[in-house]
């Protein structure tokens, strides 16, 4: 008798990836990826390579940039979208803030006004759909969401109304103005990330892994000593070992104290911990309970 045939779990979340971006491509007519740097869109654009090959990846990729970026982080994703020949499409804040579209925050966080930024270039390039990295145990208003999110002409999300995904069939369609947020990584994990990463041998910005740096305690969480983020009253800046879980707006994206600078040391670790990434490392999410789902009915990605 034959032995039974097995699929890993990592291969088939790789497979139910592909298989959405393949979909997206027969059905909608603009897509773009949405790429920072970070880990989950590194992840992204490995699935895209091998949805498409060996054909050159269909679609353009996009960075949302508050100007608040770690130098690392933006050094590799010009050198990665080099690599791969790709277009690269900047919606830049600092820009925003310059014509008037958006207000610098008295806080400093950018974050918040990367929506109106983010939807203006989604009108200007005319896409419909949309890649992003996020996962559902990432932070709880993404667990609401479906692997197609509809946005309306407005490019808003309301979480009553989403379609069924039944059988794994999606509906992409939409009128003119309305686009599809898309979600690869829905039912992945960080874990499963970052075992993806081992897996495929893919290179990351370096401050992934543990490294030396000069941070502030504040709320809780070590910040980066950066032209961003300056010491207040009587926080005294002190050098420790960390390294970042995730690679946003280096106003608001704190480190973890770590010593795993490699990817199976960080495996280990993340295997360990029991909370998520933004929850350990975001400031921008504890300014409400509901901070994450009033910015996606917003639009923000």
């Amino acid at each position: 008798m034959p032995p039974a045939y097995r699929v890993s779990h990592l291969a088939a979340l790789e497979a139910e990836s592909i298989f959405v971006m393949r979909e997206v491509v027969a059905e909608l007519e603009r897509p773009v990826l949405l790429f920072s740097g970070g880990k989950d869109s590194i992840v992204m654009l490995r699935l895209a390579e091998k949805a498409f090959a060996p054909a050159r990846i269909p679609f353009p990729v996009m960075h949302v940039d508050t100007g608040h970026n770690f130098p690392e982080v933006i050094a590799f994703r010009d050198r990665r979208v080099a690599e791969l020949g790709l277009h690269l499409l900047v919606a830049s804040v600092p820009e925003a803030i310059e014509s008037g579209l958006v207000v610098e925050p008295g806080d400093g966080m950018r974050n918040r006004i990367q929506t109106p930024v983010l939807l203006d270039a989604v009108e200007k390039y005319r896409f419909d759909a949309l890649f992003g990295g996020a996962r559902r145990d990432e932070e709880k208003a993404r667990a609401k969401e479906r692997m197609f999110s509809f946005r309306d002409e407005f490019g808003q999300w309301d979480p009553k109304n989403q379609r069924p995904e039944l059988w794994g069939l999606y509906n992409g369609r939409h009128h003119a103005g309305e686009s599809i947020r898309v979600f690869p990584l829905s039912n992945w994990t960080e874990l499963d990330v970052w075992h993806y990463i081992q897996q495929e041998r893919l290179d990351l910005p370096s401050i992934y892994y543990a490294h030396e740096r000069q941070v502030i305690s504040r709320d809780g969480m070590l910040y980066a000593v950066n032209q961003f983020i300056q010491p207040r009253g009587a926080e005294q800046p002190f050098i420790a070992k960390v390294r970042y879980r995730t690679v946003g707006d280096a106003s608001c994206t704190a480190a973890v104290e770590s010593a795993a600078d490699t990817v199976e040391k960080v495996i280990d670790e993340v295997a360990a911990t029991r909370i998520t990434e933004r929850g350990a490392t975001r400031g921008d999410d504890r300014v409400s309970e509901a901070a994450m789902e009033d910015r996606k009915r917003e639009g923000y990605f």
